[in-house]
């Protein structure tokens, strides 16, 4: 049950996803798309994974394996789902994972800090070469196998909310650990060095 829930999740997620993009409320709005999604959604992603990084930089290496229960992920866990998600999911539209990945065992793969660090630098290249490799005009391209509706602009959107779930999950963590985000730790130095002008 414990490996089906994430593939459950995913699921309805694109059904979600399919499901509001099918129609427009309104057919006769002839007007241009208000911004370019492939261009946002490497820049959500781009953020998601320098906050991943900074965070991950930030755990205290005997931190890695800390989990709030027992049947939860990891910190370690964690970080590696985010790389091994962008793998996973983006084949859904046919980009090909790195040789050797084995979605099954690479969330337990390693604890090492630099090991974790690496996968998630690894599996930011691969996503951005993935979606760049995209047209615009892909993004409308439709997918059959996974639904009447479904494109792959559907996929990159299902990426870019997994990362965005993930990352605050990496949070909570992070708080429950006493340890303050690295741009929240800059953010409040600026606040301070301008109150003290």
């Amino acid at each position: 049950m414990k490996r089906m829930l994430p593939s459950f999740c995913l699921a309805c997620a694109l059904g979600v996803a399919i499901a509001s993009g099918q129609a427009p409320q309104n057919p006769t709005d002839t007007t241009a798309p208000s911004y370019d999604m492939k261009a946002q959604a490497l820049l959500d992603l781009q953020v998601v994974q320098k906050k991943c990084v900074d965070l991950a930089e930030a755990v205290p290496s005997d931190k890695l394996t800390w989990r709030p229960t027992p049947d939860a992920r990891s910190f370690a866990e964690v970080f590696l789902h985010v790389a091994g998600e962008r793998y996973g999911i983006l084949s859904m539209m046919g980009a090909t994972p790195p040789a050797g990945f084995k979605a099954r065992e690479f969330e337990k793969s390693t604890t090492q800090k630099d090991r974790i660090i690496d996968e998630l630098n690894q599996s930011w290249t691969f996503t951005d070469k993935t979606i760049n490799g995209i047209s615009n005009a892909d993004f409308a391209k439709l997918l059959p196998k996974l639904g009447p509706q479904a494109n792959e602009g559907d996929v990159v959107y299902i990426l870019v909310a997994d990362a965005h779930e993930h990352l605050g999950q990496l949070i909570a963590y992070a708080r429950q650990n006493g340890i303050v985000p690295p741009w929240t730790v800059e953010r409040q130095k600026k606040k301070a060095a301008a109150a003290g002008k």
